[in-house]
């Protein structure tokens, strides 16, 4: 319901930024909907047990799905020249890279939409390159140039 919220506001032109999270990264909920019993945040220590980490995927599976079907009604729905999916920048990611050892590096996150800027490419960044460095090339990419942004380092160009 909340990503169909989000296609009505963006189509009504009610805002041009949205920020949501689809589960907070220690929550206890389960999934019993695609067959997980057990809290999400346990789940994430998993031990490098196959079970659990079978259950982990089934449960990012299901988000990245959810997901999918969000840019499908952004695809869809007209905006202008485009659809308002031609007109984003959306990014989706994690907030760890691996959750069972608290590493947040490599973090992975995508970028999608036309702001996005040259598609159809995976950019691997050096070791440790601080996520700043992508929320300043966003900000300058909007006409926003920060000098500092967390523990950025320089500008990180993944948006060209």
């Amino acid at each position: 319901m909340m990503l169909d919220l989000q296609t009505l506001a963006f189509q009504s032109d009610l805002t041009r930024v949205i920020s949501f999270m689809l589960s907070k990264e220690q929550s206890a909920r389960p999934y019993p909907q695609i067959g997980v019993p057990e809290a999400h945040h346990p789940l994430s220590h998993h031990n490098n047990v196959p079970e659990l980490i079978a259950h982990m995927s089934k449960i990012n599976r299901y988000h990245a799905q959810l997901f999918s079907q969000y840019l499908a009604k952004l695809r869809a729905t007209p905006d202008g020249d485009g659809s308002v999916l031609d007109h984003a920048l959306l990014v989706y990611g994690a907030g760890m890279g691996d959750s069972n050892g608290h590493a947040s590096d490599p973090l992975p996150m995508v970028l999608i939409g036309g702001g996005a800027g040259q598609g159809d490419r995976h950019v691997q960044l050096p070791v440790r390159t601080p996520v700043g460095n992508l929320w300043r090339n966003v900000a300058g990419k909007f006409g926003r140039p920060i000098e500092q942004f967390g523990d950025s380092m320089g500008i990180t160009d993944v948006l060209s």
